[in-house]
């Protein structure tokens, strides 16, 4: 039976050592219980690290770790101090951490902690791969790992891998800056699906893909090392369930049951009518944004002094990091402000700001959400923020308002919060007295339909969603009709060309013999790919035709030499064997002067294309400019160039980062058709990468064996990845 196998940077453990003791007991967090059904229920393994270094477990202690996390379904990763220092507290969180929250001018990069992050996402791909077999379904988790999908599927393509990013994904400009951007991307293209919280990072990430990547994108689906990779949002939730249950439970409590935080709550809440209680929850990071919530609760204790002594904000701030020097600055700058205020403001009954600097029990979060009739939740970028979703699910009296941050993936779900701008003051001020003025019905009304929105897209929900899409990602190829050639299609092929009977092989040369390069001038056939078409040459009753593109006095300058039948330009003139150059058809190129000028002005407002002017036709390459911009200005030109070429015999033809005009006269097809009546054969082969090979493969006799190279939708009968696997073909055929 197939396996899941998650793989995350901690498992959900909690493993700790009390007097040469092991403990082992299960998380409680979010990510652990939206897995669950995964990982027990599902035939699953957990990889990830153990939270104890190799420093800390001598022998013994190792082996018991092992065998302790075996029985929960998991597998440790083994991490040094170093491996923690460099690949955690170094580059994942003072430079992707920062990086993907916009925040640069904190991005620290260093050789040296980069060379270790891949070195343990080096070892957890190792992990994978002990315990993966053909037909395993892989999810890696997170920031931490963003290169072990590439690396598991460079030693196991036949698996499907998710990766699953929990943090935003920033924009093309910012991610641009980063020195290694273009080895993190691919490391995630790894993946067969990639999910984000949100369409907003889904688009950044896109984006980057097509401009630093110069890969094909096609909705939401990456053409990469001919594969197809889909990338969606799946924006995770909570268990709801506990937190509503956990908010009526305590409302059933008797005064003795009540903790120390609740009895204290209570006091204030009931020493003077229509006092109320502002709730802030985070950790203490600067992406919160907690000094301009203060700065904004200050202003609003200004603007309407009316609140005060009336409101009080309990402001909880989780401690985390807090080696790192930027978190040590923030803590400072947070209890600076939350002194001043307090200083300021407070009266000899009254403090404005209640702060607590302390990680505090599931309970007291409880006793928190449910006494508190406003949450104000401002980060100023979040990937998602799940306390804004823990704070509706506690709701159970449907009363209470939400204040949130526009900059948390969470707002694009919750749109009944009052939404705001957490860098605007006024905006906060003026929100947090519409939510203390709110009236209850108002309040039911918003606060019922984010409770129905939040309790039924769950976490469990989010990670059977993720899985289900996993599952059918192999769907993504039925666009792709032909079928992958095998080994026993290679025997069929190699049975047929060593036959007494003729055959003729149809070869495209660009994206087929050779892979493209940034100057076309710069492909030629190198001394390999001269030895394989001499070997098939050498077979008895085959015929070779190349036929390209390419003009007439490069396919001289390459091949005269050789006896292939040569045919270029799509099929305007053709060489046979032993015979001077002729053209098929005759076309006139007055048009040239007309058209010339039009992609000459698209050339100077496009940098990095080019116009490659032919004898009898034109090409605007793009290979070399932003894919964005030169999809942009491919819809300018194809709009212009229809209507220029109305009435005209000519065509507008796009291949791979190319669109060429020509006359509709002349294709492949017809050359090819022409030179199978000229030659007849009882087999037939012909392979190629363009559209402009489709009309070719759809003018070949049925019985014609049609080959595409790469993962494209094709009216060819077989595919075969890559112009290596195209090589490796005509070797095998050859030998």
């Amino acid at each position: 039976m197939n396996k899941t196998i998650i793989v995350s940077n901690r498992l959900p453990l909690q493993v700790s050592i009390n007097d040469d003791e092991l403990e082992v007991t299960p998380s409680v967090g979010g990510l652990a219980t939206g897995l669950k059904t995964v990982h027990k229920d599902g035939n699953g393994i957990w990889i990830g690290w153990s939270g104890l270094t190799s420093e800390e477990l001598n022998p013994e202690l190792e082996a018991k770790v092992n065998d302790a996390v075996t029985k929960e379904q998991c597998v440790a990763v083994n991490l040094t101090q170093k491996d923690l220092d460099l690949y955690y507290y170094g580059f994942s969180n003072r430079a992707l951490w920062p990086l993907f929250h916009y925040f640069i001018e904190y991005t620290e990069y260093n050789t040296e902690s980069w060379e270790v992050y891949r070195s343990v996402n080096q070892k957890f791909a190792d992990k994978v791969l002990e315990h993966a077999v053909d037909g395993d379904k892989v999810w890696v988790q997170d920031y931490q790992l963003l290169l072990v999908p590439a690396m598991v599927k460079a030693k196991k393509p036949n698996i499907s891998i998710g990766f699953f990013n929990h943090i935003p994904f920033p924009s093309y400009e910012i991610f641009r800056t980063f020195p290694k951007r273009k080895e993190l991307l691919e490391g995630m293209l790894g993946a067969d699906l990639i999910g984000f919280h949100t369409y907003d990072y889904e688009r950044h990430f896109l984006s980057s893909v097509k401009r630093i990547l110069s890969l094909e994108v096609n909705f939401n689906k990456v053409t990469y090392n001919n594969r197809i990779i889909k990338v969606d949002s799946f924006p995770m939730g909570i268990d709801y369930e506990k937190f509503e249950q956990a908010a009526l439970d305590h409302d059933k409590m008797n005064e003795d049951e009540k903790s120390e935080i609740q009895k204290r709550l209570d006091q204030h809440l009931q020493k003077e009518d229509g006092v109320k209680m502002i709730l802030s929850i985070d950790r203490m990071d600067y992406t919160k944004g907690i000094p301009n919530r203060i700065k904004a609760f200050e202003y609003f204790l200004k603007k309407y002094p009316q609140f005060q002594e009336k409101i009080r904000l309990i402001m909880l701030a989780v401690p985390s990091r807090s080696q790192v020097p930027q978190y040590q600055k923030l803590k400072q700058e947070t209890d600076e402000l939350v002194g001043r205020i307090n200083g300021e403001f407070s009266t000899v009954s009254w403090t404005p700001i209640w702060y607590f600097y302390r990680a505090l029990p599931f309970q007291n979060l409880i006793d928190l959400y449910t006494s508190s009739d406003v949450a104000l939740i401002t980060p100023v970028r979040d990937g998602m923020n799940l306390v804004a979703k823990e704070y509706i699910a506690t709701r159970t009296r449907e009363d209470g308002v939400l204040i949130l941050s526009e900059m948390t993936g969470a707002s694009k779900e919750l749109n009944e919060a009052l939404l705001i701008n957490p860098f605007n003051n006024e905006e906060i001020a003026d929100s947090i007295k519409q939510a203390l003025e709110m009236p209850k019905p108002e309040q039911q009304q918003r606060m019922q339909a984010l409770q129905k929105r939040v309790s039924r897209y769950s976490v469990k929900k989010w990670a059977n969603e993720f899985m289900n899409s996993l599952n059918q990602v192999h769907k993504v190829y039925q666009i792709i009709e032909a079928k992958k050639v095998e080994n026993s299609d290679i025997d069929t092929f190699k049975a047929k060309i060593k036959s007494k009977e003729k055959k003729l092989l149809f070869l495209d040369y660009d994206g087929t013999l050779v892979n493209f390069t940034k100057q076309p001038e710069n492909a030629k056939p190198d001394q390999e790919l001269y030895a394989i078409l001499e070997k098939l040459n050498a077979i008895d009753s085959l015929k070779i035709v190349i036929i390209s593109g390419r003009d007439k006095k490069t396919l001289n300058e390459w091949f005269g030499h050789t006896p292939y039948t040569l045919v270029s330009d799509h099929g305007v003139s053709m060489r046979l064997e032993n015979e001077d150059w002729k053209m098929i058809e005759r076309l006139k190129t007055d048009w040239m002067e007309d058209v010339l000028p039009v992609l000459e002005t698209f050339v100077d407002r496009t940098p990095g294309t080019l116009i490659e002017k032919k004898k009898y036709s034109l090409a605007w390459h793009y290979r070399n400019t932003d894919l964005e911009l030169a999809q942009k200005r491919l819809v300018e030109i194809r709009t212009v160039l229809t209507s220029f070429i109305s009435n005209t015999d000519l065509t507008l033809l796009e291949g791979n980062k190319v669109l060429e005009i020509k006359s509709s006269k002349v294709n492949k097809g017809r050359a090819a058709s022409n030179l199978a009546d000229h030659f007849p054969a009882e087999h037939i082969f012909a392979i190629g990468d363009d559209w402009t090979d489709e009309f070719m493969f759809e003018e070949l006799p049925e019985k014609a064996h049609t080959i595409k190279v790469g993962v494209r939708k094709t009216k060819a009968k077989y595919y075969v990845n890559s112009v290596e696997n195209v090589r490796s073909l005509l070797k095998t055929l050859a030998e």
